[in-house]
């Protein structure tokens, strides 16, 4: 048997059938894009509606009295306001202040949780939660019995309102609804996404997951909904300046060099890697946003530059289907590339010039 064997989402068949180009990624075999091809899938998404397989992602479930006094302590951000129905975004910090991961939790009741982690690092996280847990707590890695479906877009509400109530929707951004049945499928409903626009992401068990794929998929056919792959996914999140583990962070880059300050909360009593985050002091590096002026796209990892100076690397690049113009995020040192500012990126030897702009490159009209 061949070692490393790519696993397949419950959806494999469906992208197969839908002429997907599947590629492997994360250890999963998932479509890249549709025959319709990345630049249309990502307009889908801006004006109308797309919906993605993202069941490689990972869901942990915490269980126990003392649930939320572990996740205070494996966590960045603070979990005691939460109410049931309630989403959480956060980073989980090792002891030098680095990333683990970033995720995003649910809170079930006082005594359950869910953490959804990322695909790459599913077992990395788990291990290191497990590592790190203490008193009347289970830590279960349910994510083989779990898919998740992403329908995002504009028009993704009056999509699902064709198969549910407006009561089955979660009214507010973050928030969440446990059991909705739609077409007789048992669902968690989630008002989140990757993408920069409104949207919703549902859970549900791996074997029903095709019969909601289709259900979907038909339903929103009239409304320009199309099956996307994870092209868009990456130019969508680029573009809504969303950072990607691995990219915009790592173990190596805290949560805020990279300016999720907003899911840190040094007031928190303790959480792993505070005491690291405090004595690093004020960030010695950022993330910026980079328009590309020049004749050129940039790519991850390459060297940004002032005159003749090295002062950071660009972390992801594309071009911005939406927007119409090549972008990038990198991380700078701190005092460097002021806004409005101009440095140069070396794209295979060539130096392109580039714009420091604010972030994120786009959002969405309310």
């Amino acid at each position: 048997m061949k070692k490393n064997m790519e696993l397949k989402t419950p959806l494999y068949d469906c992208h197969l059938s839908g002429n997907a180009t599947i590629v492997p990624f994360a250890g999963y075999l998932l479509p890249v894009q549709y025959p319709t091809g990345i630049i249309t899938e990502h307009n889908a998404v801006r004006q109308a509606a797309g919906l993605f397989d993202v069941s490689h992602m990972g869901e942990v479930v915490f269980t126990g009295s003392d649930a939320l006094k572990n996740l205070n302590h494996l966590l960045t951000n603070d979990f005691t306001s939460m109410v049931d129905g309630q989403v959480r975004y956060s980073v989980m910090c090792n002891e030098q202040g680095g990333c683990v991961d970033d995720l995003i939790v649910y809170k079930i009741n006082e005594e359950k949780y869910w953490v959804v982690v990322n695909a790459s690092n599913r077992q990395k996280d788990v291990e290191w939660m497990r590592k790190n847990i203490s008193g009347n707590i289970v830590v279960e890695d349910i994510s083989d019995s779990i898919a998740q479906l992403a329908l995002q877009g504009p028009l993704a509400k009056e999509i699902l309102l064709q198969l549910i109530s407006e009561d089955d929707l979660p009214a507010k951004y973050y928030t969440f609804h446990e059991e909705v049945m739609i077409g007789g499928l048992k669902c968690l409903i989630s008002q989140t996404g990757y993408t920069g626009e409104s949207g919703y992401e549902i859970y549900l068990s791996h074997e029903e997951a095709p019969l909601l794929w289709n259900l979907l998929l038909a339903t929103g056919k009239d409304k320009g909904l199309l099956p996307c792959g994870l092209g868009a996914r990456d130019t969508l999140r680029l573009e809504a300046a969303m950072p990607l583990y691995g990219h915009e962070m790592d173990d190596r880059i805290s949560p805020l060099e990279t300016g999720l300050n907003f899911a840190v909360k040094m007031k928190k009593a303790d959480f792993i890697g505070k005491k690291a985050l405090e004595e690093r002091g004020a960030p010695a590096i950022k993330r910026i946003g980079l328009r590309i002026t020049g004749r050129g796209i940039a790519r991850e990892h390459q060297d940004v530059y002032v005159g003749d100076t090295i002062i950071g690397h660009t972390t992801s690049g594309s071009h911005a289907p939406f927007l119409k113009y090549p972008i990038a995020m990198a991380m700078v040192s701190f005092d460097a590339a002021p806004f409005g500012s101009q440095i140069e990126i070396d794209v295979r030897g060539r130096r392109v010039t580039a714009e420091v702009v604010p972030l994120p490159f786009y959002k969405r009209e309310k």
